[in-house]
């Protein structure tokens, strides 16, 4: 296999992100003495400035932590509804795909009606304040610094400003930051946003308060009211994070652990790992006929799954023990013939690809993995004038169709395919994977699964490996896979679809001895970066106790 990037290894500590100033930030924590919630911490309010696209502090997502003790800790700060939503907010279009999503003057999507109550900073700075060491002003600091003083626009992000321009311009706050004097920034522009930076030194100050029930959300929720937003101070008040159990399974002796509904990330993948471990897929080899052909038939499986069963659990009955039993799989298992594949529907899904995922390890064992948005690149479009902050547009996640487990309704959070999964052996962190990509996360952090156990791939080897997906339609696959493999799969029924890339930028840690080793992939700017080294040795000349 070619690999087009190299990994890292130190001893102290890594952090994986997708943009080299993300990934500094965390390492300037390890740096200073922090631990990995630190620098995840960190890295994610860089991120906000360098990666504005992706993610925000007003946005969404879930953190998974295997702390250092061997405990697990898991936070969902997943968007939810506004009080004043309604299944059916909003005029749909089709009830078919590919526009089912779709409603009048996409109003789930940009604009003021798309935003949702966000989780991002009362997640992150709760997570500080349970597993970090640092103070929430010390961890601010380099993404202030970022925004203070600029930093050198990534064609990345010239291109996807370029992308959406057309949308931007409806929105002049937005537009002046990104769009100065109406043309898109460019690769290779310095990049200042001091309003934000202002803001952010505020949340230091006065931590996540001052947007849930201070300054920043009164300021906010005036102007959404003013341009026909929905959300409320009471809204803004009253959310609360959702602490969870993480998922957990076990695959071929390792332990899978990953979130819970209303993401599939954990569910879906422990369910179908549960199906593929009847099939010894290492002999079978990487890229066979019959791995491959197994593989899309278990997504295909996986997706029907997650649309019948998987929702918000404080809104639908989630059979979580029935979902990730053996027993199940095996039930589930009859549905594949090994000569043919099972036609299916599709299992629609309205999320968008443009996601953060970012991982940490230290050298006392904690490892952190989070996954972040503010789903639409840009969310919503809307800047809060003033502040530099940009608004989610995470309610064009939901279901606009009444009736279904995903269907819009007050205080409710939406079906996410998120997948910050950390794998254990006899009890020891072994990697952690996840990666961006709306419905791809999931089958794709389960393929890096299988690359590493099943294939022995090396964590480089794991992440850059070509990958396929399916929900039911078309088997998309990525370049690499050799042609003649592809032509028997079509002899078996399956409608093969080639395409660039499937899902984002994966990032990886593992472990191996007393080395942590980072991988980031092909797909996007991903950057790992180590910490090696230490502290002079007791009884130095001039290291005293």
């Amino acid at each position: 296999m070619q690999l087009e990037k190299h990994p890292v290894t130190g001893s102290r500590g890594v952090v994986v992100t997708n943009h080299p100033l993300g990934s500094a930030a965390g390492i300037e924590m390890l740096a200073a003495g922090g631990n990995a919630v630190d620098a995840v911490i960190a890295s994610l309010f860089a991120l906000t400035v360098v990666e504005p696209m992706m993610v925000g502090i007003f946005g969404a997502g879930m953190t998974n932590i295997r702390r250092a003790d061997g405990s697990n800790w898991f936070l969902n700060n997943y968007a939810v509804a506004p009080a004043a939503s309604a299944a059916d907010m909003y005029q749909t279009v089709s009830d078919t795909w590919p526009r089912y999503q779709e409603t009048e003057n996409g109003e789930n999507d940009v604009g003021p009606l798309a935003v949702g109550v966000p989780g991002s900073l009362k997640g992150w700075c709760e997570t500080l304040e349970a597993c970090g060491t640092f103070r929430l002003a010390d961890v601010l600091q380099p993404a202030i610094r970022y925004a203070r003083e600029g930093f050198l626009v990534t064609p990345y992000l010239a291109g996807i400003v370029s992308a959406v321009a057309e949308s931007m311009r409806r929105f002049p706050e937005t537009a002046k930051t990104f769009m100065p004097g109406g043309s898109p920034i460019k690769s290779g522009d310095r990049l200042v946003q001091k309003e934000y930076a202002e803001t952010l030194t505020n949340i230091g100050v006065y931590g996540p308060e001052y947007l849930y029930e201070g300054v920043l959300g009164s300021v906010t929720i005036d102007y959404l009211q003013r341009v026909g937003g929905i959300l409320t101070r009471d809204d803004l008040s009253q959310y609360r994070t959702f602490p969870q159990e993480p998922v957990v399974g076990e695959y071929r002796g390792h332990a899978i652990i990953g979130p819970a509904p209303p993401s599939a990330g954990g569910v879906q993948v422990v369910e179908m790992l549960n199906i593929l471990e009847h099939y010894d897929l290492g002999s079978m080899g990487f890229a066979s006929v019959d791995a491959m052909h197994i593989l899309a038939e278990v997504l295909k499986i996986g997706f029907e799954d997650r649309k019948q069963y998987t929702g918000d659990p404080l809104f639908v009955d989630v059979p979580i023990d029935m979902l990730v039993s053996k027993s199940f799989a095996s039930q589930r298992r009859e549905w594949i013939k090994i000569d043919r594949a099972r036609p299916t529907a599709d299992a629609v899904s309205g999320e968008s690809p443009h996601t953060t995922h970012l991982a940490a390890a230290d050298s006392d064992g904690n490892v952190v993995a989070s996954t972040q948005t503010i789903h639409a690149p840009f969310g919503s479009k809307v800047t809060v004038p003033g502040t530099g902050m940009l608004l989610n547009n995470t309610m064009n996640i939901f279901d606009p169709h009444p009736g279904h487990a995903n269907s819009i309704a007050p205080g409710k959070r939406m079906t996410s395919s998120m997948s910050p999964i950390i794998v254990t052996k006899n009890n020891d962190p072994l990697f952690t994977v996840g990666l961006p990509g709306a419905t791809k996360i999931f089958p794709s952090a389960m393929q890096a699964i299988i690359n590493t156990i099943d294939h022995q791939m090396t964590p480089q080897q794991a992440v850059e490996a070509p990958r396929l997906w399916t929900q039911g339609q078309d088997v998309e696959v990525e370049p690499g896979f050799p042609i003649q493999v592809l032509r028997e799969l079509q002899r078996r029924g399956h409608k093969i679809k080639e395409v660039p890339l499937i899902g984002g930028g994966m990032g990886f840690i593992g472990f191996r001895d007393q080395e942590i080793i980072g991988a980031s992939c092909w797909r996007a700017d991903g950057t790992p970066m180590a910490i090696g080294g230490g502290m002079a040795r007791m009884g130095s000349r001039f290291n005293v106790r």
